[in-house]
Formats: C-alpha cells, sequence, structure tokens
C-alpha cells in the first residue's frame, strides 16, 4: 500500500515552491497526497512565488527560479487543489465558556473530537503543513488544525511544516496542560533576519502588515524551551531539521529537502537530522 499524506494550506496564499518541493518528492516516492484548508476553499499560490524576478527584500536576490515559477504555475492551475478537504467540516468546534450548558457541551466536543480526529489521522502516514505568509491568518492560530496536530502527535506519526507552518507546532497544546508540544525539541523556521520590514501580503485582501505581525523565530526559541534549540541556520544554504515527529524547514529553498527528510523518516526510520 502507498504511503499517504496529508497536505493542509492556508487559503489567503501559500508559497509556490514549498508546495512543489515536497510534493514533487512524494510523487516520485509513489505517495498519496490529500489536500486540505479550513474551510475547503481552494489554496491559491501568493504571486511573488509565482514570479522568476521577484527579489526578497531579506535576501537581496530572486528566490523563485524560472524552472520553478513554471512548475508552481502548474500547481497553481492543477485539478489536484480543486476540491481539499474542510477542516471545518471534518472536525468540531470547541464551545464558547459562555455558551448555555458549556460542561454538556464541552463533554459533546471532547468526544466528538476524539473520534473525528482518530478517524482522520487513521487514513494517513504524515502530515505537511506548507508555508508562505498566509497561514498567520488562519493555520497558525487555527484549534481545528491544533487537534489535528495533536492526534498525529498521539499516534506517533510524522509531522512536517515549513517557514510560517512551523507557527502552527508551537500554539498547538492540550488544553489540560497548555504546554508546547515543541518543548525540549530541535527545529528550524522563519528567522528574525528573514522577516521583511514592509510587504507582508496575503490573497484575497490588499492588506499590507508591514513587517510580520510576530517574530517566528522568538515563538519557536520560547516553545523549545533550554532542553530544545531554534536553528537558523542564518548563512547556511539550506536547513532542515528532523527531530521525531517534527520535520521542519526553514524556508522556500529547503523545501525539497523538507520533502526528501519525510521520506527518510517513513521509508527508513530517520529520527534525528540538521542539529
Amino acid at each position: 500500500m502507498p504511503k499517504k499524506i496529508l497536505i493542509v494550506l492556508s487559503e489567503f496564499g501559500y508559497w509556490g515552491e514549498e508546495l512543489v518541493g515536497p510534493a514533487e518528492v512524494f510523487d516520485s516516492a509513489g505517495y498519496e497526497l490529500t489536500f486540505a484548508t479550513p474551510t475547503g476553499k481552494r489554496p491559491i499560490a501568493l504571486p511573488p512565488s509565482l514570479d522568476e524576478n521577484f527579489v526578497d527584500p531579506p535576501l537581496g536576490r530572486a528566490v523563485t527560479t524560472a524552472e520553478m515559477a513554471a512548475k508552481a504555475k502548474e500547481w497553481n492551475n492543477s485539478p489536484r487543489l480543486d476540491n481539499p478537504v474542510s477542516l471545518h467540516r471534518l472536525i468540531p468546534e470547541r464551545p464558547y465558556l459562555s455558551d448555555v450548558n458549556y460542561l454538556r457541551a464541552l463533554e459533546r466536543y471532547n468526544q466528538d473530537l476524539a473520534t473525528a480526529v482518530a478517524a482522520l489521522v487513521s487514513g494517513y502516514d504524515g502530515l505537511l503543513i506548507v508555508g508562505g505568509s498566509g497561514p498567520i491568518v488562519d493555520l497558525a492560530n487555527n484549534e481545528r488544525l491544533h487537534a489535528l496536530i495533536l492526534g498525529f502527535v498521539a499516534d506517533g506519526k510524522v509531522i512536517a511544516a515549513e517557514c510560517y507552518g512551523v507557527t502552527c507546532l508551537a500554539f498547538a497544546r492540550d488544553w489540560g496542560t497548555r504546554r508546547s508540544i515543541l518543548e525540549g525539541k530541535h527545529v528550524t523556521g522563519h528567522p528574525k533576519e528573514y522577516d521583511y520590514k514592509d510587504g507582508t501580503g496575503f490573497v484575497g485582501t490588499d492588506l499590507n502588515m508591514g513587517p510580520p505581525p510576530y517574530p517566528l523565530e522568538y515563538i519557536l526559541r520560547d516553545a523549545t524551551g533550554p532542553a530544545g534549540g531554534f536553528h537558523g541556520n542564518v548563512g547556511r544554504r539550506l536547513s532542515a531539521l528532523v527531530d521525531y515527529p517534527f520535520v521542519t524547514g526553514r524556508s522556500t529553498p529547503d523545501s525539497q529537502l523538507t520533502g526528501q527528510l519525510v521520506v527518510e523518516v517513513l521509508e527508513h526510520g530517520l529520527r534525528r537530522y540538521g542539529w
């Protein structure tokens, strides 16, 4: 039976290569891919990620080759992304504390959540959260996605995340302990040096946030704690880490390696890499 990977994308824009890189690796490995978004809306690539002439301000150079731009455009128009799974439809919503009969509602929620997450996680061998600026809006603090991540952790299955997608791992916490699942782990992600000073934008809106709303590096340093660590590897061409069950990729150039490491985890039992 082929391995199956669930790939979660933002509805506010994903970075083209951060989908293409790992997806090509998974396709070559013969894996079956299922795509999901928060509400089932078709994901759309961020326009700069389709432009070979776009110069990334912090890096001062183009980050998308002509070949990758063509591949990303092909994926952006591919019917494979037409009907993504809706996390909203499959995973229940936690009730507000102010809801009528809150205790009963919470009991039903916990029961329904356990059933829904178990059913979803059982169908896949791994999870990938694609990066780009979009995850800042609808993935980072998405409680349904957090519940899904916790389900993969509980099942001991590999969880990969790229760039701003790594934020989801820092915020996915059990409501009882509220401790970071990254505590004691080693991860990479979008470093402070890569933050824009202006131009943080999204698909479907003309909002320009200026700089990103939070420095992801600081969040990850706090989430991993003194026994773990954040590795930005600024000045190094690639940065992708494995600290099982997590596989993390720093940014766009690390996308293919992130996918390759997931395959190494699934096929050869890799448990540590890059730190």
